[in-house]
């Protein structure tokens, strides 16, 4: 098996990453794949970074998943700035490269949306590109999203942008933009390419969450080559 890094990032803040990247680690775990789930930088509250730490079940310690914290609930660049610290993306690559010699998968989540800046002039793209990662695109299935989904791939270098696969997660309420999206996206962007995750109220169970049929077609479909 290949060695692979997805990173999945977002059209914005809070749209579904963690919950998608810990589904994802279980999943691949299941299946039998060596998998890690990295938040490499991250401000504010380390809870993504404990979720990603339980999903794997003690395969990684928390700082190995989150070396670089910062307690200003700011963008990372910004509260790194605060601790008179800084993070370069040489460093950040090599981490990842470091884990990734363990592991069959990596799944690398950003922080904020594409181009938040994450540390001293780079963002995710920047680590997209440094990785020849696989981008995974969160937004949130709503009004607007097609819009909002369309501007992160046009953001992406076009030979990454072809790759991208892309994810709306359901709010708790479908409406006519919630049911229309991934039709549209689908003739936009080819429909292999656009998958759907569920609105899951206790997505904090994951291994609950890993049984519902819809989930597993959405995970399977995601990783699919991986575990070929």
């Amino acid at each position: 098996m290949s060695r692979t890094i997805f990173f999945i990032t977002g059209t914005d803040t809070d749209v579904g990453k963690t919950v998608l990247t810990v589904l994802l680690a279980r999943h691949l775990s299941h299946r039998g794949v060596a998998v890690a789930a990295l938040k490499p930088v991250s401000s504010g509250e380390r809870d993504d970074a404990r979720a990603l730490h339980a999903a794997l079940n003690g395969t990684l310690t928390l700082d190995e998943i989150n070396p670089w914290h910062f307690r200003a609930p700011l963008a990372p660049l910004l509260a790194a700035r605060r601790e008179s610290k800084h993070v370069r993306l040489l460093q950040v690559t090599r981490h990842i490269r470091a884990i990734q010699r363990r592991f069959d998968v990596v799944l690398v989540e950003g922080a904020g949306g594409l181009l938040s800046p994450m540390g001293n002039g780079f963002d995710s793209r920047d680590l997209i590109v440094a990785l020849q990662a696989t981008p995974i695109v969160v937004g949130l299935n709503r009004l607007g999203a097609i819009n909002r989904i369309l501007l992160v791939m046009e953001a992406l270098p076009a030979t990454v942008a072809r790759c991208a696969q892309v994810v709306l997660v359901d709010p708790p309420r479908l409406d006519s933009a919630s049911e229309a999206n991934s039709s549209l996206l689908s003739e936009l962007l080819t429909k292999t390419r656009i998958h759907r995750l569920p609105w899951l109220r206790r997505w904090t169970d994951s291994e609950a969450c890993c049984r519902n049929s819809r989930v597993r077609r959405t995970c399977a479909g995601l990783t699919r080559s991986t575990v070929e």
